[in-house]
């Protein structure tokens, strides 16, 4: 049936929607798909709706604890790598020593 003022309308094809859930599908006298039960349709979209917007906000909460536990690493990181240097520089501090005692005459006292 078309529109009175011949404005195109659109629907659901009702074999396809059968084939997705045939609760939504009214049938003909003979037991094939002849309607979408579009009262179900809207009903079933907000359901659909609310279990998406419910994994949309664990994935949300999961972002938030991931970014929470990145910076945490992030500082603990930046903690290591500080004493990492610290510990280079008194390894090349210890080395440099080392080279100027190999360096330095060495005395040999003879107790005769």
């Amino acid at each position: 049936e078309l529109d009175p003022k011949g404005i195109p309308q659109f629907g659901l094809v009702a074999e396809q929607v059968e084939k997705v859930n045939p609760d939504l599908v009214a049938r003909d006298d003979q037991g094939k798909p002849y309607t979408v039960r579009y009262e179900a349709v809207n009903a079933m979209l907000l359901n659909e709706f609310l279990k998406e917007h419910r994994k949309v906000e664990e994935q949300n909460r999961k972002i938030r604890e991931q970014e929470a536990t990145i910076t945490r690493l992030d500082k603990g990181m930046k903690t290591v790598v500080a004493r990492l240097e610290e510990l280079a520089a008194q390894i090349q501090k210890v080395s440099a020593q080392l080279e100027v005692s190999k360096l330095a005459p060495k005395t040999v006292l003879n107790n005769q």
